[in-house]
């Protein structure tokens, strides 16, 4: 497949750069700095650009068969309208270069998912990550709202350890405590559900 990714360098995009390629996908990294792709920068095709601009993203979009955004807000806890800006520069960009796939990062806890969180969960979606989880969710209703064949994925807390494999997909999965996944796992979801359709127009809640 031919695949453009966002948030190509951050901690989880990364890892679906590494699944891609190794997959033998061939891969856009879209990023503002191609350095900080590394090793991999000479086995993709890097595109500077700004995620909240639908000309730099229809521009890179152009001729590929999906679209996954792994954006981020790295350790900050304000979202400064960067899911909100970035929904609709990419939806706007996939209709302009005929993209039909979109499969779209979000958080467990955001929107209509945070009903199913436990309380321990709940304390901290509705104090510290109270802003972005509020950005989080209008992006989350445009991506459904667009008219692509898109899926929203909504990820239990992330950690920086290897992948299990042994995570579980849902499109519901009340919580208990504050269970987490791998950033390596989320990738590889985020991956197969670009490559298949078992996902499209649904939103899946993974977690170990």
């Amino acid at each position: 497949m031919k695949l453009l990714i966002l948030g190509a360098t951050g901690p989880t995009g990364r890892h679906v750069v590494d699944l891609a390629v190794r997959s033998g996908d061939s891969v856009t990294a879209f990023v503002r700095d191609p350095a900080a792709l590394g090793d991999l920068a000479e086995r993709v095709t890097a595109v500077t650009g700004d995620a909240t601009s639908q000309r730099d993203l229809a521009d890179a979009a152009v001729g590929h068969d999906a679209i996954v955004s792994a954006l981020g807000r790295g350790n900050s806890v304000r979202a400064d309208g960067l899911f909100t800006r970035a929904s609709t520069a990419v939806t706007g960009a996939a209709r302009e270069a005929d993209v039909p796939r979109l499969v779209w990062l979000s958080s467990f806890g955001v929107g209509h998912t945070f009903g199913w969180s436990s309380s321990a969960q709940k304390l901290i979606y509705g104090t510290l990550l109270r802003s972005i989880y509020a950005d989080k969710a209008i992006a989350d209703e445009s991506i459904r709202s667009s008219g692509l064949d898109w899926t929203v994925v909504y990820p239990t807390r992330l950690t920086d350890g290897p992948a299990k494999g042994t995570y579980r997909a849902d499109d519901r999965r009340p919580m208990k405590g504050n269970p987490t996944i791998s950033r390596a796992d989320v990738a590889a979801f985020l991956h197969a559900a670009a490559r298949g359709g078992e996902w499209i127009h649904r939103t899946a809640v993974i977690s170990d």
